[in-house]
């Protein structure tokens, strides 16, 4: 399909509208041809031989169809602006949807902002173009149709002298159609840079001002708003070019008119009234000839934004759906990855990843920054897919499963915390909107967060603002922890959760957490060793392969990676022992 195709299949259902439109456009742009054939009669009947009665009718015909005409006009300019908001509506619910379906690597290489003009910018480009630009060509193009047919009943000499120029606009139309495009797509993609300028510095501004930026930020702005404006300058010089041509040749045939129109009325070859006939008809000639430039203009620009939000839109994702996806209401949890690579692009992230995990296990993951380890959990999720290997759910490859039975039994709080604009209830229910109160007050304890939550004014309906702002690290991390909680998935991935909190709060959470982890399949990653310490398996990555597995007690025994990390931490170990009893989970 091509972007044309694309931009058709939303305009089409909207035909029959388009076609009423069409038509009253055809009706009111014939109705033109009236005024100036009643202006001749006028001098040439009336006032030339006299006949006064006949001025009255003239006057009502012309009264009646300016009346009709306005009528008509306001009609089909609804019908265009309605269907153009309809058309935008469909397109850009399309669109949505089509990003929502995309997977993490489209994420990774379209910025936020870029993708924010394709919503913005482009789609009210479009909606430009069927609310005004469609009906302004073909009622431009009708205009100098009839006019020129009704100069050729007036007089045919006159006709050919002033169709003469229309092969000139013809090729000047299509030199500023060629010339523009490359300006116009220069001019989206500089845009595009802007916005995400824009959008990265206004959710950044704390990080900007916690630095005292400001002016680095605002050098930075000033260039990216340089470039869009050299961009916009740039276009403009192209048609710049071109337009006076247009109104050369509009002034021209104005010219050619009264120079041979007059020597032709003067020698009475036609009459002064065919002559102000044909000088209103003029008016129908000029306007297109006008607008022309204007036009390729405006429709170079749809053309441009229409192959851009195609070309966005159009890659399907890596991850999808299998024909036959298997579909189950919950698994089990039982894991296994057998000789697991992953590469992104020439990068190799996981080497020969191998393990088994038992329904109800807990898993913890502990490794340096950049190892792996999140990688393994997203593979598990299936936010991308295995370079070679197999990953199983209970028996099943996770390539066999449909992507919403899959994600829907695995509950993930993730280590970049995202907190919606909303109120904590609704963050923390956001997996499963429908529970109750009681069920999102139930997962908030089992999380720790319960009691911060109740100690802010609106307690648990306190709006937290975009993306969590006004809120501390570990609090947020705990709605986070809420909210996979809530879910009651099989499996639960928590990665590196418990960062943020301090370790009385993370030994009240570990201690939540045990009481349920019998029906779940838990995945600890952590750089602390006392957040995993009591797992019954511990992976210990490094440089994407396994290093390590086993029990807590096996890998100090083994005195290697993890030997050494425990080491580095004992001190902090070794006073939790002696105020818990050396117990991590609490008191016994």
């Amino acid at each position: 399909m091509t972007p044309m195709k694309w931009f058709f299949s939303f305009l089409k259902k909207y035909r029959l509208r388009l076609i009423i439109a069409f038509l009253m456009v055809t009706v009111t742009t014939a109705m033109y041809i009236v005024n100036p054939y009643i202006s001749g009669l006028i001098v040439d009947r009336v006032i030339r031989d006299g006949e006064y009665e006949l001025l009255w009718k003239l006057v009502i015909i012309l009264i009646g169809t300016t009346v009709i005409r306005s009528i008509m006009k306001y009609c089909y300019l609804f019908l265009f602006e309605t269907t153009s908001q309809r058309m935008l509506y469909s397109m850009r619910d399309h669109v949505y949807r089509r990003l929502l379906q995309q997977d993490f690597n489209f994420y990774n290489k379209n910025r936020t902002g870029e993708l924010m003009s394709r919503q913005t910018g482009d789609m009210d480009a479009i909606r430009h173009f069927v609310a005004y630009v469609t009906y302004s060509i073909y009622e431009n193009s009708l205009l100098f149709l009839f006019a020129m047919t009704m100069i050729f009943t007036v007089d045919y000499r006159l006709a050919l002298c002033l169709i003469a120029i229309v092969p000139l606009t013809a090729y000047t139309t299509r030199k500023q159609l060629k010339a523009i495009k490359p300006a116009f797509h220069n001019i989206r993609k500089h845009f595009s840079s802007l916005n995400t300028a824009v959008q990265e510095n206004i959710s950044g501004n704390r990080v900007v001002k916690a630095f005292a930026k400001e002016d680095y930020e605002i050098e930075k702005f000033m260039k990216e708003n340089d470039g869009y404006r050299d961009a916009e300058l740039n276009a403009t010089a192209q048609w710049r070019k071109y337009i006076p041509f247009f109104e050369f040749f509009a002034n021209f045939s104005l010219f050619v008119l009264y120079l041979i129109g007059g020597i032709m009325a003067i020698k009475e070859t036609i009459t002064v009234g065919q002559l102000i006939t044909v000088s209103g008809y003029l008016w129908m000639i000029n306007n297109p000839l006008r607008m022309a430039g204007w036009l390729a203009n405006d429709f170079q620009r749809f053309v441009t934004s229409v192959e851009r939000i195609y070309y966005t839109i159009n890659k399907d994702p890596d991850v999808a759906d299998p024909e036959k996806p298997h579909k189950i209401d919950r698994l089990k949890g039982e894991i296994k990855f057998s000789h697991v690579y992953y590469n992104s692009e020439d990068d190799v992230i996981l080497k020969d990843i191998n393990f088994h995990i038992k329904p109800g296990q807990t898993v913890g993951i502990i490794g340096a920054t950049g190892s792996g380890k999140s990688t393994l959990m997203n593979l598990l999720c299936r936010f991308y897919d295995v370079s070679s290997g197999e990953i199983t759910v209970d028996g099943v490859n996770v390539k066999d499963y449909e992507l919403y039975s899959l994600r829907g039994n695995i509950g993930m709080a993730m280590q970049d915390v995202f907190l919606f604009s909303d109120t904590i209830e609704g963050n923390i229910a956001y997996g499963k909107p429908n529970c109750s109160f009681e069920e999102v007050e139930h997962a908030a304890k089992l999380a720790n967060a319960d009691d911060f939550i109740k100690q802010m004014p609106e307690g648990y309906d306190t709006i937290v603002g975009e993306r969590g702002v006004g809120l501390s690290g570990g609090q947020k991390q705990r709605i986070s922890l809420a909210r996979a909680i809530l879910k009651d998935p099989a499996i639960i991935i928590l990665d590196d959760t418990t960062s943020a909190v301090d370790m009385e709060t993370e030994s009240g959470i570990q201690e939540a957490l045990h009481s349920i982890q019998n029906h779940h399949t838990v995945f600890y990653i952590a750089h602390r060793i006392s957040s995993i310490k009591d797992a019954d398996q511990i992976l210990v990555i490094d440089e994407g392969t396994i290093k390590e597995a086993g029990t807590h007690d096996e890998l100090v025994a083994k005195k290697g990676y993890y030997y050494t990390v425990f080491h580095h931490q004992y001190g902090e170990f070794d006073s939790i022992k002696s105020l818990k009893g050396g117990n991590s989970h609490g008191k016994k």
